[in-house]
């Protein structure tokens, strides 16, 4: 069985698709196939556009947050 590059529950978005390219910050399909809900059905998912998300910020410790 093979296994997913990120899992099996990958949304289908246009932002990381293998048919997308983006024009004037607008997302248009290469297949020009009908956009509805910012998916189509000719997806193809392609990790290498995908944008991981941002590290949480670490909360500021003090002297006083270790002592007994």
């Amino acid at each position: 069985m093979k296994k997913k590059l990120f899992g099996k529950n990958i949304k289908p978005s246009c932002t990381y698709c293998l048919n997308s390219v983006y024009e004037n910050d607008t997302c248009h399909c290469i297949k020009n196939k009908t956009i509805i809900d910012d998916k189509c059905k000719s997806f193809k998912y392609d990790p290498l556009m995908r944008v991981p998300q941002s590290a949480p910020t670490l909360h500021e410790y003090t002297l006083d947050d270790f002592k007994l």
